[in-house]
């Protein structure tokens, strides 16, 4: 895990996505070691002051910041955080998370599992499994598997 405030050279160095989920969580060094160790994404940039990275894996962005006295916070934080919501991270091959998932024992929200979705016309399917972060943000991992009628 590299630990430093850097720029990342990357494939998708000048791929800034539009929208980006920032995700407040309560032990910094926990949830940056999860998210790059067990989930394999990359820091494109770090600061402290308070703690914050930009994360990427593929074209997926999300930031990670600790709680601190003056973040934007709308409601008393109680785990699991993310009440309502879960971030879809769509890769090419799901399989080497869930492998790293599985060698670390954590457990899964929801096995994986193939699913398809009516988009009108057609079904979209998807290849994906759930998993909780250290603070209960709920991740849902797919991978695309074509469509069909």
């Amino acid at each position: 895990m590299t630990n430093n405030t850097t720029t990342k050279e990357s494939s998708n160095a000048d791929y800034w996505n539009p929208m980006v989920p920032e995700l407040t969580v309560t032990d910094f060094n926990a949830s940056l070691k999860f998210y790059c160790d067990i989930l394999g994404f990359s820091i494109r940039f770090q600061r402290s002051e308070p703690d914050f990275v930009y994360l990427e894996l593929e074209k997926v962005q999300l930031m990670l910041e600790s709680i601190h006295e003056d973040m934007w916070q709308t409601a008393d934080l109680e785990k699991p955080f993310g009440r309502g919501v879960n971030f879809q991270i769509e890769l090419t091959d799901i399989a080497p998370v869930l492998e790293r998932l599985q060698s670390a024992n954590i457990p899964l929200f929801r096995e994986q599992k193939d699913n398809w979705y009516d988009t009108g016309e057609t079904l979209s399917g998807q290849r994906e499994f759930l998993v909780q972060d250290p603070d209960g943000y709920l991740l849902r991992f797919s991978q695309y598997l074509g469509e069909k009628t």
